[in-house]
């Protein structure tokens, strides 16, 4: 029981909530990059929250499927469509053997994430099953996907209950410009007044160099005391790195884990949804917050999501299905 990928898309790869605990030998964390995005597709699906996904970017995939399962695509809309026929996003659906997803253009966002009950059949590395394709370490054989590839389901799961239920409206729409809460520091204190002012009063255009590694930023010049070079410290998702340049980057799921440059901020975790979606040409401006304020935009997140799985209600459970 598989799908087989007629056509990959840009960049279509295996990812979950990441490799946690490794960035003290140098492993990246990767990981999808819209983690409520992702959680929601597999709470849709009667998953647990951290089940892999396909992180499909800009234009999604084409997928045969060679068995029934239920399926739900979150994120930016991609336009989806199943045997040419369109589908809803944040919604739950029943595929069935020998049907087509594909993805026709690119409405909203950057990012769409495929979640399929019962999960994909690969192996867990180092305690995650998400893709890092610089050192070729975990998902389908440690890259993206390929015309060609097949993936298992680990326990298909086509007669989820509730299907009437399992859908929300559709959270990823386009903006004039976002808004991005950040937690000034922990280099705050390398910066001039005018230039934290800059930071936070200025609004700032993404460039075409972004990835999953990072996401540079054009706009006005944030100013420093001395320079934008540190001893090197470690890099959390989200963290905002300025340069001696003065130009602010914003790092990503597949970050290095440690860097040289100051950071004048980092964004909230509740905000990822946001910096994961973020696109060459989209606009952003950036709000300075308190720790309790992102503490408690934190459990609001936390909430809804167990909201939304107690009126879904329970899955029902197939037993795995043994490799062939």
């Amino acid at each position: 029981m598989s799908i087989t990928v007629l056509n990959p898309g840009l960049l279509t790869s295996v990812q979950d909530l990441g490799r946690v605990g490794y960035q003290q030998f140098g492993v990246p964390v990767s990981g999808v990059m819209d983690p409520r995005a992702a959680k929601i597709a597999n709470i849709l699906v009667g998953n647990d929250e951290a089940e892999a996904v396909l992180e499909c970017t800009m234009m999604g995939p084409q997928l045969q499927f060679t068995a029934a399962n239920v399926i739900a695509i979150t994120g930016g809309n991609l336009e989806p469509t199943l045997d040419h026929q369109p589908v809803a996003t944040y919604a739950a659906f029943v595929v069935q053997a020998g049907q087509t997803l594909r993805f026709t253009g690119l409405r909203s966002g950057c990012r769409a994430y495929i979640a399929f009950a019962g999960g994909l059949d690969i192996p867990p590395v180092m305690g995650s099953r998400s893709t890092y394709m610089k050192a070729k370490i975990g998902g389908f054989h440690g890259r993206k996907l390929e015309k060609g590839d097949e993936i298992g389901f680990r326990a298909a799961n086509p007669d989820a209950p509730n299907l009437a239920r399992r859908h929300i409206p559709p959270e990823v729409r386009p903006r004039n410009s976002y808004a991005v809460r950040v937690l000034l520091g922990p280099q705050d204190d390398m910066f001039t007044d005018a230039g934290i002012e800059t930071f936070l009063s200025k609004t700032y255009t993404v460039t075409n160099y972004f990835d999953r590694m990072g996401c540079r930023l054009e706009g006005r010049e944030i100013e420093h005391k001395n320079g934008g070079d540190i001893i090197s410290d470690g890099i959390a998702f989200g963290a905002i790195q300025v340069p001696t340049a003065g130009k602010p980057i914003i790092m990503l799921a597949d970050r290095q884990t440690t860097g040289g440059y100051t950071k004048i901020a980092n964004v909230i975790t509740a905000d990822f949804r946001i910096i994961g979606q973020l696109k060459g040409g989209d606009r952003v401006r950036f709000v300075k917050t308190t720790i309790e304020a992102a503490q408690d935009a934190l459990l609001a997140e936390r909430e809804a999501l167990r909201a939304l799985r107690t009126m879904i209600g329970p899955a029902k459970r197939q037993s795995p299905q043994k490799r062939s």
